[in-house]
Formats: C-alpha cells, sequence, structure tokens
C-alpha cells in the first residue's frame, strides 16, 4: 500500500506541475531561432516494471506538431518484449484458492520445489496528447508531457516441467493470454541539439495501469526511458 500511495503522491505532484504549465503564460523564447512545425522520434527504449520483476526492450516512436514554440501535440508508440515468470502470491485470491485445491490433489509439491511459471511478454503502447517545451536554451530542449493511452500485452507461457504444465493448462489452456486496457502517468525528457534539424532525445516515462484483472490481483507500475534521435522539419514557427 505504501509504494501505491508513494506512485499516486508522485503522480499528483506531476499533474500539478503540467497544470502550472498550462495555466502560467510562457515567456517568449528566443534562444532557439529556428522550431520546426513538425518533428519525428525513434529509438531504443527500456521499461521496468519492478513490482512483477518484468524488464522489457524495445522500439519507440513519436510524431509531433508544434502548434506554438512552447505547445505542441504528438502520438506515441511503442513495441517492448522481456520475460519474467508468475507467482503464485501475484494472483487473484480466487485463483490462489483453486490452485492450492489442485496441488492438493496432486498430492502437494515436491520438497524444496518453488512452483512458479515463465512467460514472455510482449507490450504494445500507444498514447496520444499535449507537450510542454522549453526553449530557453540553444543547446537544450527540455519538455514536460501528461500521459494517457492504450496498453495491450501478449504473454506466451513456457511451462519447463510436469508441474507447470498442469498449472498453465487451467490458467491458460491455449498456452498464452492477451489483454488492452487504458493507462495514465506522465513524463517528459531533453533534446540534446545537436543542429538545427538533429537532437538526440532522452525521455523518462511513468506508466500506470491494470491488465489481466481476471488474473492478478495488482495494477502495475511502469518506467520507461527512451533515448535515439528526434528530426525537426517543416516551416519556422513564429
Amino acid at each position: 500500500m505504501a509504494r501505491h500511495r508513494s506512485m499516486a503522491g508522485a503522480l499528483s505532484l506531476l499533474l500539478v506541475f503540467l497544470f502550472l504549465m498550462f495555466v502560467i503564460p510562457v515567456q517568449a523564447q528566443q534562444a532557439q531561432p529556428y522550431v520546426g512545425r513538425f518533428t519525428g522520434f525513434t529509438g531504443f527504449s527500456y521499461m521496468a516494471s519492478p513490482s512483477f520483476n518484468l524488464y522489457q526492450r524495445g522500439f519507440d516512436g513519436d510524431f509531433g506538431v508544434n502548434v506554438k514554440r512552447w505547445f505542441s501535440l504528438g502520438v506515441d508508440f511503442s513495441v517492448l518484449d522481456g520475460n519474467t515468470s508468475i507467482l503464485p502470491k501475484e494472483l487473484t485470491p480466487s485463483l490462489q484458492a483453486a490452485l492450492g485445491a489442485e496441488i492438493g490433489a496432486l498430492g502437494g509439491l515436491p520438497p524444496g520445489y518453488t512452483l512458479y511459471v515463465p512467460f514472455n511478454g510482449k507490450t504494445y503502447t500507444v498514447a496520444a496528447g499535449p507537450q510542454i517545451n522549453f526553449r530557453q536554451l540553444k543547446r537544450f530542449t527540455f519538455f514536460v508531457r501528461p500521459g494517457l493511452g492504450a496498453i495491450h500485452e501478449h504473454a506466451t507461457l513456457k511451462p519447463r516441467d510436469t508441474i507447470q504444465t498442469i498449472i498453465v493448462s487451467s490458467l491458460a489452456p491455449s498456452g498464452s493470454k492477451t489483454d488492452t486496457t487504458v493507462f495514465y502517468g506522465g513524463g517528459g525528457g531533453v533534446d540534446f541539439n545537436a543542429s538545427k534539424h538533429v537532437a538526440l532525445r532522452v525521455t523518462l516515462d511513468y506508466v500506470h495501469c491494470f491488465l489481466f484483472k481476471n488474473l492478478l490481483k495488482d495494477s502495475r507500475d511502469s518506467v520507461r526511458i527512451s533515448v535515439g534521435p528526434t528530426f525537426r522539419f517543416g516551416k519556422n514557427v513564429e
């Protein structure tokens, strides 16, 4: 509970900060003479979900339109892949009870045996929304943004012994599970401006969601880091 309260508190502070950025007028930003109407980003992405011991690597890309020099709208898409294991304690109480009954019917677990089921998780995210840009420095562009979108995950269970195979046949007879839900969060980053049209972007985003509600008892908090080039093009935004 303490972890969820701390994450909720951090999210609340972030949302307040973003709100202030919207309602407080931004001063004229002339340190960067050229601000292209359009931006495109592509790069490596790493997402960590510590509560599920799931760490994924993949691709992140986004496309944005600078409505003002300090305000833009954009869409973001990522694909990530990683491996971990699901433990009985992570299941819903009803599934834990059913699992206990099934293990009892099998005569219990062998001495020293720890029950877990390995799986591969492939995750897709798509988000859209505003971004606030700070262009007072020539070499750096800082930005913050709220996060709201959809997340889809395909989990492929990979049993390694007879007991795990029996458990998988109960949890997911097909050997896999898929789910799609909404996520919310926020984040930001910095562009290291290499030239007028090219920069190196580093972003950090917090994501909260609840995937597989009929299987897992807890929601998920994740942090995504992305690194790669961003390109600016189009007419200069005055």
